[in-house]
């Protein structure tokens, strides 16, 4: 949860921040499907949306969440998430840079006053990005305690050897945020402990220890995996104390998790508006394909869980504002919007029937892009543990 004090929850169940809903939009209007399809035809080189990146960077959308001190705009979670629920009900995709918006968080609430000066209106203007997070490994997965990756302290330098995968954007970041064992597994007393969290600097890494290979996969979102060998760091690089970066990261999960929600939110409205576009214009048989309650009902019943999802993405964000706990919260909105999208998704391609498999509409793109909101940045299996563990008070599944 958040560190601010605690202040009244702010859930609003209008269409808010309808200002920034336009001008949001109305910059994606620059950037229509082809764009995109045009990307991923692309090798990895050439697959980052830059001209897009710029664009939301230029206009502050990014900076949102970085308070005013250090040169951002100081809003809400929810206003975050509202401008990437719009990108999303668009034809783009906030992925390829989503991360400059929450994963300062832990700079932010955890780091020095140093690291703030330095970092955070750097990241606020575009100058520094900082979009990659080096947590997953190939060899644990979910089980984020018992990652191998090691950070030796040495004098003055920490020395890092490991290996993470599924980072995405790392090859379009100055900065990552890396999740490195300070203290083995096995002498500590709690497997949360003995986890730091660094600040790297990919600039000087990359070629002096760190290599980053790209790796290919059904949607662009610019994946790597990296790998350490021997990297030596600034002692500097640390974020808060040492060996308890675990609960620095936990802190920033509960916001991207409510920010992941909203971009599945606005991708379910983007299914729905086409399928009932397509579906009032689609004539077969002599009538609309809307008229036929195997074709209306799926989408009404989309629809109808996608609003009850918004409602707790609604929820959780309010509840992150205002410090109070939201860990359930914000795993209940990821995994109800994911579900969410994911039905508006097949309903929508079901209404299109055969024309959904050609790329020139975009469904198939964004059925894609729906289908991994299920999996990350938490699978629905894991928000299923943590719920029947830690609300519902049965026995730790895994």
């Amino acid at each position: 949860m958040s560190s601010e004090p605690k202040q009244e929850s702010d859930l609003t169940l209008d269409e808010d921040y309808p200002e920034i809903r336009e001008a949001v939009a109305k910059l994606c209007t620059g950037f229509p499907g082809e764009y995109w399809r045009r990307l991923e035809g692309q090798p990895a080189s050439g697959s980052y949306p830059d001209e897009f990146v710029a664009a939301l960077t230029d206009a502050g959308y990014l900076a949102a969440l970085i308070p005013e001190k250090y040169g951002g705009s100081g809003l809400k979670l929810r206003a975050a998430g509202v401008i990437l629920e719009t990108i999303h009900a668009s034809e783009c995709s906030g992925a390829a840079c989503h991360a400059q918006m929450y994963t300062m968080g832990t700079v932010l609430r955890h780091g020095n006053e140093e690291q703030k000066r330095e970092y955070l209106p750097k990241i606020a203007t575009g100058e520094l990005r900082l979009q990659a997070f080096g947590v997953t490994e190939p060899g644990t997965g979910s089980d984020t305690t018992q990652l191998k990756t090691r950070a030796e302290k040495r004098g003055e330098h920490y020395v890092i050897n490991g290996q993470k995968v599924w980072t995405s954007r790392a090859a379009h970041s100055d900065l990552m945020l890396l999740l490195a064992r300070t203290t083995p597994a096995d002498q500590v007393s709690k497997r949360t402990l003995g986890i730091s969290t660094f600040l790297i600097d990919l600039r000087e890494a990359v070629g002096n220890g760190c290599e980053i290979r790209p790796i290919d996969a059904m949607i662009n979102h610019n994946t790597t995996e990296v790998f350490f060998d021997e990297l030596k760091v600034p002692a500097s690089s640390l974020i808060g104390e040492e060996g308890k970066g675990f609960r620095y990261i936990l802190d920033g999960m509960n916001a991207e998790r409510c920010l992941i929600a909203a971009e599945a939110i606005g991708t379910g409205r983007y299914f729905i508006r086409r399928a009932t576009e397509y579906a009032n214009e689609r004539v077969v048989f002599n009538r609309k394909i809307g008229e036929n309650q195997g074709v209306q009902f799926p989408i009404a019943k989309a629809y109808m869980h996608l609003q009850a999802a918004d409602l707790m993405v609604r929820k959780a964000s309010a509840l992150f504002e205002s410090g109070r706990p939201c860990g359930a919260e914000a795993n209940m909105a990821k995994y109800l919007a994911a579900d969410a999208c994911w039905e508006a998704g097949e309903a929508c391609f079901d209404v299109y029937g055969g024309f959904a498999f050609a790329r020139e509409y975009d469904i198939e793109r964004k059925w894609r892009e729906a289908r991994l909101f299920r999996t990350a940045p938490i699978s629905t299996n894991m928000v299923l543990n943590y719920i029947g563990q830690h609300v519902l008070g049965l026995p730790r599944s895994y």
